[in-house]
């Protein structure tokens, strides 16, 4: 290996690691103190959005998403990335192809710098208008393949995904494995031919950590030719989220490649979110224990974690193992779509219907027809016999073209509807939400800081304390005490 061979970094600690981890609670707020270390961390990229966060800003923290996207982007001098759903973007419905492209121009006026997309079953012409408005918009433009197993998802698969990629004139390609399920024996074999496939364009690996193999597939993947990886600084790194920055920095040089990364500021970093995690009462990652049934079932983490809520509520907990099981019969009766939003909510759904109504397929969701006849784009495999007999689908209710082709423009109603001084952004929040929900955003969001100390973190905790009179602190040699 070169001496000049590097490894570069993308972080996901502002996004994915406390959407796996946090149920994507992390508040804009609780992001803008460690900016500055995190810019100062020697990272490519900064991973600042995704569909998860654009929706839970709007429905669960009542935040604007395009002021934090505004507000990251002008404060990290690291290039922000931004990652969206091909043509569903921030949702699970489809949206046509002037929204999309609008999408892309008001991200790219915010300041995301690269564009990251990705259509839940491998549908490449889902992701032709992101592209395409990405590169209009002065973007780069970062295409993710996901990774799943199945009969029918071989190397050759991927391969001929790829060379639809390299046709559209993306600047990075990504293997997105969101369940942790790549192992090192698969990376022999399909990273080289990835690689060989992608020619001059830059490939990164996203690994989710479920397995716990996911830091030894990331060694596979330098060995093999990628260029970067997405990482989570520690306390937010393992379980369901994705490998700690720190371990595979240290892996990277160990295998004689160079990094760009700032240990004394990762160490300021996995500080501050481990204080953070204390603080507001969130968990840390651990690292996975192998589980075999997650080949089997592929269901990701945060996604079994909400169920068992969910089932706990309806005193169904009990039931959580044979639901598991059914939803690897669904998913093979479906044609293995792949485990990622939206189908693995669809999947989780069917199973949890067939088991507690104790017939399979009694009741089906329209969703679920509507993947099977194609609305959401190509299939792997076609469903089977028993799955199409109950769903008494018709030859004429099958889609063939691609689900942009049957949806009308949108821009034009909507800018009659919300008049001329609406933003383009509040147009597309018109787009995705009910008027309600965009409605709350109007409230203020609570004052942001840029700047902390573990000092000014304690001092400020203390004062939020009605159960404790006094605290003695010792620090950097000085003795005091701070009381209500």
């Amino acid at each position: 290996m070169a001496a000049a061979s590097s490894f570069d970094f993308i972080d996901v600690t502002l996004r994915d690691a406390h959407q796996c981890l946090w149920s994507t609670r992390m508040t804009t707020a609780m992001m803008t103190p460690i900016l500055g270390a995190i810019d100062r961390a020697g990272y490519a990229y900064i991973n600042i959005l995704g569909g998860a966060v654009f929706d839970v800003c709007v429905r669960y923290l009542h935040e604007n998403p395009w002021e934090r996207i505004g507000l990251l982007c002008s404060r990290l001098a690291t290039p922000c990335d931004g990652l969206t759903r091909a043509q569903s973007l921030y949702t699970f419905e489809l949206f046509p192809d002037d929204i999309v492209a609008l999408n892309s121009h008001a991200l790219a006026r915010r300041g995301v710098e690269v564009l990251t997309v990705y259509d839940a079953l491998n549908d490449n012409r889902n992701i032709v208008s992101s592209v395409i408005s990405g590169h209009d918009a002065g973007m780069k433009v970062n295409a993710m393949m996901t990774y799943t197993l199945s009969p029918v998802h071989t190397d050759a698969y991927y391969v001929e995904r790829a060379h639809e990629l390299v046709a559209l004139g993306v600047d990075f390609i990504s293997i997105k494995d969101p369940t942790g399920l790549l192992t090192p024996e698969r990376g022999r074999t399909l990273f080289p031919a990835v690689i060989e496939a992608a020619g001059s364009i830059p490939v990164q690996l996203h690994s989710h950590c479920q397995s716990g193999l996911a830091p030894e597939v990331y060694e596979i993947a330098m060995r093999a030719g990628f260029r970067l990886g997405y990482t989570a600084t520690e306390p937010l790194a393992n379980g369901a989220s994705l490998p700690a920055t720190e371990d595979i920095a240290a892996r990277a040089r160990k295998l004689g490649f160079a990094t760009h990364m700032d240990d004394d500021a990762l160490s300021e970093v996995a500080g501050y979110f481990e204080w953070l995690c204390e603080r507001e009462g969130k968990p840390q990652g651990r690292v996975a224990t192998y589980d075999p049934a997650l080949y089997e079932h592929q269901i990701p983490g945060g996604m079994i974690s909400n169920l068992r809520s969910q089932l706990e509520t309806m005193r169904l907990e009990h039931r959580l193992p044979q639901i598991l099981e059914e939803a690897a019969r669904v998913r093979q009766d479906l044609g293995y779509p792949i485990a990622v939003s939206p189908f693995a909510q669809y999947i989780v759904t069917q199973a949890t219907l067939n088991v507690v109504q104790g017939e399979r397929y009694a009741t089906i969701p329209d969703e679920i027809r509507k993947y099977a006849r194609g609305y959401y784009g190509r299939l792997a495999a076609q469903p089977c016999a028993e799955f199409l007999e109950r769903a008494n689908l018709r030859p004429s209710d099958y889609v063939t073209e691609a689900p942009a082709a049957h949806l009308s423009p949108w821009i034009p109603r909507l800018r009659s509807e919300l008049g001329a001084a609406a933003r383009d952004e509040d147009v597309l929040l018109a787009a995705f939400y009910d008027r309600k929900l965009i409605a709350a955003l109007r409230n203020p969001v609570p004052e942001c800081h840029f700047r902390t100390t573990p000092l000014t973190e304690l001092i400020g905790f203390l004062a939020t304390r009605t159960d404790i009179e006094y605290a003695r602190v010792r620090f950097a040699g000085a003795d005091m005490t701070v009381s209500a």
